[in-house]
């Protein structure tokens, strides 16, 4: 389940983010990646050490944290902190998975789903759109408008196109669900769409009342709790 959602930031969060990266500290990005992607990561990071990635990461987290249909369609339970990447003059990212687990122990994420926000306008560079891998050779291209993200399983191989032209910043953060399978989700995000769509048409009515219990009924069925 691949989901696409305008506006995660807003714009003065976006100006805020523009700002921090003038003077921001870049790194190797692939220092965080595994050893086998890290023969294909060519990009950079901005330093997780540094003041200006305290403070974008202050503005990107809640951003994610308060978007109401990412919560709905990724049912999180915990997440990863951001970061921040940047392509430019050939940079890209080939084909690889995400690493499945991330953290240490204490703070160990599973990586069910990555997200992407874009921070670039998409007409201020070229190339640098992120291709899903799917089945039978087929490849899915996104390139969102600033301030979008799109949430996509961390399980799937994918990859960043060269940028050509201009460069393409962009947060990442990777999400630990509460319902593991994939599948489950996607029955649960279609639900809550049909719970929508029936409370715009019709409001608290019963057969809203019904889909209600079926998908809270299934959620409980499912859910992976700690602690």
């Amino acid at each position: 389940m691949i989901v696409c959602v305008p506006d995660v930031l807003t714009a003065q969060e976006l100006a805020a983010l523009r700002a921090e990266l003038q003077s921001a500290p870049f790194v190797d990005g692939s220092a965080t990646a595994g050893w086998s992607a890290r023969t294909v990561k060519k990009n950079q990071q901005i330093d997780t050490g540094s003041a200006n990635y305290a403070r974008m990461a202050n503005i990107v987290r809640p951003a994610f944290q308060r978007n109401a249909l990412l919560q709905a369609a990724l049912l999180p339970a915990a997440n990863t902190q951001p970061l921040f990447n940047r392509y430019a003059g050939g940079m890209e990212y080939g084909a690889h998975v995400d690493s499945p687990v991330m953290g240490g122990m204490g703070n160990a994420v599973r990586t069910d789903i990555a997200i992407t926000v874009f921070i670039s306008d998409p007409r201020s560079y070229d190339g640098g759109e992120l291709v899903t891998h799917a089945s039978g050779g087929m490849e899915y291209k996104f390139k969102l408008d600033a301030g979008g993200a799109i949430a996509y399983p961390a399980n799937t191989l994918h990859h960043v196109s060269p940028v050509t032209r201009g460069v393409r910043d962009a947060a990442i953060i990777w999400v630990q669900s509460m319902v593991r399978d994939p599948a489950r989700r996607e029955l649960l995000w279609d639900l809550e769409g049909a719970k929508r769509d029936i409370f715009g048409r019709e409001g608290k009515s019963e057969t809203f009342d019904a889909i209600s219990r079926s998908h809270a009924n299934l959620l409980r069925m499912w859910a992976e709790l700690t602690g």
